[in-house]
């Protein structure tokens, strides 16, 4: 049972360390299509950007 547990466990791990690598090699790419794209400065996708709300033509609220 102890072997059982410990192959699966080594089993999780690999896995794990393989999804990170995926990961780092994801975010490469994406950081490597910004700088061909000209947008280095720009921020992160997972962060999007803040809206201004402009007031529409013939919205008299204010």
């Amino acid at each position: 049972m102890q072997s059982r547990f410990q192959t699966m466990s080594d089993s999780i791990v690999t896995k794990i360390d393989e999804m990170g690598n995926r990961i780092d090699e994801l975010e490469q790419s994406i950081n490597d299509l910004r700088t061909e794209m000209g947008v280095e400065g720009s921020p992160s996708p997972s962060v999007p950007p803040k809206v201004k709300e402009e007031p529409k033509p013939g919205d008299d609220s204010a």
